[in-house]
């Protein structure tokens, strides 16, 4: 008798779904709304209907694209705080948001194309909380760890981080703000 459910995709199916999605975000995020659909589901070594099996539409792809990012980078918080102390994987999630943003310039302008409206606030209802709850997980640890200062405000620290990224020159001045941004926010002993 066959256990398997029959709502759950296969797992080749849910293979090509993760593939055109990496791929549609880099193409997105390098191309903005104009890249190429065939290009993307060649890339992904699938055909074009296989894409469109996935996401019916140019806008599907550019919105699951984005939130599949925006996943990845707030939902990386946890993991990185399980390999290293709360100051150090604050800093390295920082990184890891402040390289979102700079992709997400490309998937922003796609967004944009896909509505007329506030894009993050419509297509993605939760995502500043979504963000807010991987900031608040690092700066609780770095607090119980006597590492981060407490009274330190999640929002605070993605509008710093999120300026750092948008005012910085070059990629070598993002790091060095997030460096002072760091010590800023690090307990004094």
């Amino acid at each position: 008798m066959d256990t398997k459910d029959p709502r759950q995709p296969r797992a080749d199916a849910r293979a090509n779904r993760e593939r055109l999605l990496d791929i549609a975000t880099r193409a997105f995020a390098r191309e903005g709304p104009g890249a190429s659909l065939k290009g993307i589901a060649k890339e992904a070594g699938v055909g074009i209907g296989t894409l469109y099996r996935h996401f019916p539409t140019r806008e599907a792809l550019i919105e699951a694209a984005h939130a599949s990012e925006l996943a990845r980078v707030c939902d990386s918080a946890g993991d990185v705080l399980a390999t290293m102390p709360a100051d150090e994987a604050l800093r390295v999630w920082l990184g890891r948001w402040v390289d979102y943003l700079t992709a997400k310039h490309g998937l922003a302008q796609a967004l944009r194309a896909t509505t007329a409206t506030d894009t993050m606030a419509v297509a993605f209802p939760g995502a500043r909380a979504r963000a807010l709850d991987a900031v608040s997980l690092l700066l609780d640890a770095g607090v119980r760890d006597g590492v981060l200062r407490q009274g330190i405000e999640p929002l605070d620290v993605l509008v710093s981080a999120n300026g750092a990224a948008m005012a910085a020159l070059d990629p070598d001045q993002v790091e060095r703000l997030l460096d002072y941004l760091m010590d800023a926010f690090r307990a004094r002993k």
